[in-house]
């Protein structure tokens, strides 16, 4: 251990972002000595096309400027090329391109004889590449599947076998056993790309199989289930005679939402998803309205109101009877117990998951030394919950060490594994914090969700404009139908900007929403770079007439582009939610000097985030009373964070504390609420 906290002084997680790419334009560096109209001509398009997308090109172009050329008007190609990024797959490529797999596999059969590998230029289908490729018709299922599957609405491929994951199974052992690839199974199982689950039922594209292994296993996928695990439901074969006499829900599949976040959302397995929903066959995509037991249409419910007022909790301490918390951190230890100092450099390097560890127990360390300063009476013991995507030892650590007498449990870092914690201390109801995870997930008396789910972020952002009466106006894209129906519902009086046939911005229809006395909010609820440029274009040039403020309700990679000038944000002092804020208070300062001090580094987010639960914790557990009651009474902010909590309507308490943030001209970043 102190092995790993001396590499930790000098070796720091690294993060990456990804951008989304918009695929309606292409980019041009100048050449010495090109103009505009050179630049149109090579194109075939028009100066007035390129200013459209470059204002600022007006004033002049140099050499090595980079400007947007659009491809919208041209003659498209027979296909456009994508260079493939670390942990993509086929199933994620088809998606952003909105292909199917079968398009590219096709149009790439040389490249991906041997899988598909980072850093390969693939070709993407167009139009004209799709016609080429529908000569070669995708493989159908045997009228035998059919037949067999009839009775349940469910389409099985040829030869599709089904594989339980063991304990201790990996993706690449698993695809060694059938005799094909990862990038192979990851497709056919899009939920295991970022998370491979023991129990999980994976398909298998049994076409590569040996046949001994085919017989067997497709004669069990040819009878249906006989038993749905799904209340309302007896069988799947009373479900197929008379579905009708069901009730049902409608749920839209949320972005990034998987396979394995709906079955743990709906308590189904994966293969009554598919037997309610067809379409699911091909994959969780975003947007889809899936059925589900239930009746009308489920959405995430906004926060409910809290009565608790913010408080300064170290003013208030009390001393008396000494309490104990416990930090359950994922170090998994035992796998690093051989590395050398050599060793466990490389593996900082590589492993993010450790390093956000490290950085989280060092704010916490802080946040323990604070205590001590203030004088609280507080015993802290820290164990390695030795988790990862697929296990933990939460059970054992709990049982061994006693952890029903704890007053309080932070961690672990996986929801269901705090969850799990949770369920194993409810009746001595011990407060169990999740410190990380954004999910909803199980609900349990003890359970407190430390980070604010998406859904309140967005909610928070429509409850401050609606308290200043503004008019709210959504620009938003035709393929963002979850957003859509979530403003809808949130704020019934939202206008939203007209698109059209061509799926542009209706500037016009834009313009005529804008109201002279009030306060316009622009929701920009698109990524796509032409749209937002298009926008911000059009409310620039109406700020003399009306007041606009541009509105963002999640996080929009697109404008971390250089195409998207950071002025024009600053200028529309653009408002967005956040979960943390930047704070040049008192309190701050000090944290941020004692953590350089002790750590010759700056702390980070994960450092940060350490250090406000950790101490929020500890002094919510000193104010001479339970942590349910400190909870439901007050209201608390640290050095980044903002702790709300709020009991869900179920079980449990969820933090609702979102900050509202807007660019400035100076471009600096403030708080507004």
């Amino acid at each position: 251990m102190n092995r790993i906290l001396v590499s930790f002084l000098v070796i720091y997680l690294i993060s990456f972002s990804l951008f989304a790419q918009d695929n309606s334009f292409l980019k041009h560096t100048v050449l010495k000595g090109e103009t505009i109209t050179h630049i149109a001509a090579k194109y075939k398009v028009t100066p007035f096309d390129i200013y459209r997308l470059n204002p600022d090109s007006q004033a002049g172009i140099k050499e090595n400027d980079v400007i947007l050329i659009p491809t919208s008007i041209q003659k498209e190609s027979t296909f456009k090329t994508h260079i493939v990024k670390s942990k993509e797959t086929l199933y994620s490529i088809s998606r952003d391109y909105n292909v199917n797999v079968f398009e590219l596999k096709t149009l790439n059969e040389d490249i991906l004889k041997d899988g598909l590998k980072t850093g390969q230029t693939i070709k993407i289908p167009t139009n004209e590449a799709v016609a080429l490729v529908s000569e070669k018709k995708a493989p159908q299922p045997t009228e035998t599947a059919i037949k067999k599957t009839e009775k349940v609405s469910v389409t099985v491929p040829e030869k599709v076998i089904f594989h339980v994951v063991e304990p201790g199974e990996t993706k690449f052992g698993i695809a060694k056993k059938y005799g094909i690839s990862v990038q192979e199974l990851e497709q056919k199982n899009p939920a295991i790309v970022s998370n491979l689950t023991v129990g999980y039922k994976l398909i298998i594209d049994a076409s590569n199989v040996k046949s001994e292994i085919v017989n067997h296993q497709v004669e069990q996928i040819a009878n249906p289930v006989e038993k749905l695990v799904v209340p309302e439901f007896s069988s799947t074969t009373e479900y197929a005679k008379n579905p009708k006499k069901y009730a049902f829900a409608n749920y839209e599949v949320k972005p990034k939402e998987t396979f394995y976040s709906l079955t743990q959302l709906f308590h189904l397995t994966q293969e009554e998803l598919i037997l309610m929903n067809p379409s699911l066959a091909d994959g969780v995509k975003e947007g889809m309205i899936l059925k589900v037991p239930g009746k009308g249409s489920i959405t995430l419910v906004a926060p409910p109101i809290s009565n608790a007022k913010f408080v300064d909790l170290s003013k208030t301490i009390k001393k008396e009877d000494k309490k104990q918390l416990v930090l359950l951190l994922p170090f998994n230890a035992s796998r690093i117990q051989g590395d050398t100092l050599k060793t466990m450099a490389i593996r900082l390097k590589k492993d993010a998951f450790l390093n956000m560890t490290l950085d989280f127990y060092s704010g916490a360390l802080i946040a323990i030394d604070s205590a001590k300063t203030l004088g609280l009476n507080i015993d802290v013991k820290i164990f390695d919950s030795e988790e990862s995507k697929i296990s933990s030892n939460v059970d054992n650590v709990v049982q061994v060490n006693n952890l029903q007498n704890a007053d309080a449990i932070i961690g672990p870092f996986y929801q269901q594994y705090v969850e799990k914690v949770a369920e194993l201390l409810k009746d001595k109801n011990v407060p169990v914090i999740s410190p990380l995870s954004k999910e909803i997930g199980k609900s349990y008396s003890n359970l407190y969700q430390a980070m604010p789910p998406s859904d309140f972020a967005k909610s928070a952002m429509f409850d401050f404009m609606l308290a200043k009466h503004g008019n709210i106006i959504v620009v938003s894209d035709p393929k963002k139908t979850s957003n859509k129906e979530f403003i809808s519902k949130k704020c019934p009086s939202a206008k939203f900007v007209a698109i059209t046939e061509t799926g542009a911005l209706d500037i016009i229809n834009l313009k005529s929403l804008l109201e002279k006395d009030k306060l316009n909010y622009v929701v920009m609820d698109s990524e796509r770079t032409v749209m937002i440029i298009e926008t911000t274009n059009a409310l620039l040039n109406e700020l003399a007439n009306s007041q606009i403020q541009m509105v963002i309700i999640e996080p929009n990679q697109t404008l971390d582009f250089d195409e998207i000038s950071l002025k024009r944000l600053t200028i529309l002092k653009m408002l967005y939610p956040s979960l943390t804020r930047d704070n040049d208070s008192s309190g701050a300062a000090i944290f941020e000097k004692e953590y350089k001090e002790k750590n010759k580094i700056f702390p980070s987010q994960f450092a940060t985030r350490g250090f406000d639960v950790t101490l929020d914790t500890m002094l919510r557990l000193s104010q001479g009373k339970t942590f349910e009651t400190s909870v439901n009474e007050d209201n608390t902010q640290q050095v980044e964070s903002k702790f709300e909590y709020v009991k869900k309507n179920s079980n449990g308490y969820v933090n609702k504390g979102v900050y509202i943030m807007q660019y400035e001209e100076d471009l600096s970043v403030k708080q507004v609420n």
